[in-house]
């Protein structure tokens, strides 16, 4: 299937779903109800539902899960705040994004090296006693060719078309999309993975550290749609929805450690390596794609920096 195949699919799924959810007569009912009533109906089905879902989690995982999980929601949510400057602008200074991209990349470079392949080394030597290196290295390399097959395998398009200006049709962007879901998907587990620990400060730094990279990658998703004559708080949404993959991750991630503790070193080096190569395959060639970018490079060093201050504070 060619990519402009795909990405037809893909659009025609969506909008297959989202025409059935607004036929049925349960959709039309509530619609019909007065402003108040209408948003009233709707909170309330959504807090039902979340405490359905949290309730299950907790009462079959324990509050480390529910925690767990709703921290991965918050660092997807964030994408959705990355894109409403897109409710104002059309587009930023080349300068500017190049700056967030570095800070994320800084910032995801120390979340990978002290929240995830420290501890990982740390639980494999209390597993497997002076193997914790190795185990934190095959980790890696799964999870670098777990991405380098899905990178492969499912049509999409690159950072760095982006800087090129080749996002100038609806199926492009939506290829856009997808790659941003497929990179978002382990940045989840590693959230997931962290409070699976058991260490509630990892788990914390890691969301905190996804949840700021996720930031540019929102406005990404929502300035080509705006520039293409979408709804811009459809743009936002669009955006925010490619964040929720995360919590999907983040569920996987911890109930699987939880329930297969000796998974846990490897897992860990499974979701630095996957944040690894979508560092160096996306994001930093992103940042330099118009020749070298001081200003991406010096919000490289201050991201990290001030991730690994916050890593060693909350210690």
């Amino acid at each position: 299937m060619t990519q402009s195949a795909f990405s037809t699919t893909i659009q025609d799924y969506f909008s297959h779903q989202w025409e059935a959810i607004t036929s049925s007569d349960r959709y039309q009912k509530i619609m019909a109800l007065p402003p108040a009533q209408r948003w009233l109906t709707w909170t309330g089905l959504f807090a039902a539902s979340q405490v359905i879902v949290f309730g299950s989690l907790y009462v079959i995982f324990g509050e480390i899960v529910v925690i767990g999980f709703l921290a991965s929601i918050l660092a997807g949510l964030a994408t959705g705040v990355g894109a409403l400057p897109a409710l104002f602008f059309t587009e930023i200074s080349k300068n500017l994004f190049n700056s967030l991209l570095g800070a994320a990349a800084g910032v995801m470079l120390a979340a990978t090296a002290f929240s995830l392949l420290v501890p990982s080394i740390d639980y494999g030597n209390q597993i497997w006693p002076g193997n914790g290196l190795w185990v934190a290295s095959l980790g890696m390399m799964i999870g670098a060719l777990f991405l380098h097959f899905a990178d492969r395998k499912l049509p999409h398009i690159h950072f760095d078309t982006i800087a090129d200006q080749h996002l100038n049709s609806l199926n492009k962007i939506w290829l856009f999309i997808i790659a941003i879901t497929i990179h978002n998907f382990p940045e989840g587990m590693s959230v997931g993975v962290s409070f699976g620990s058991g260490d509630m400060k990892n788990g914390i730094i890691l969301a905190t550290a996804i949840a700021l990279q996720n930031i540019p990658e929102g406005l990404a998703v929502a300035l080509p749609l705006v520039g293409l004559g979408y709804n811009k708080w459809k743009a936002v949404g669009i955006a925010t929805l490619t964040g929720l993959v995360e919590p999907v991750g983040g569920l996987l991630g911890i109930t699987m450690v939880t329930i297969f503790t000796p998974v846990l070193p490897i897992a860990m080096g499974f979701a630095a390596g996957a944040m690894l190569f979508v560092i160096s395959e996306e994001i930093i060639p992103e940042t330099h794609s118009e020749g070298r970018s001081r200003h991406a490079t010096f919000a490289l060093m201050i991201g990290f920096i001030i991730m690994m201050i916050l890593d060693n504070l909350l210690g």
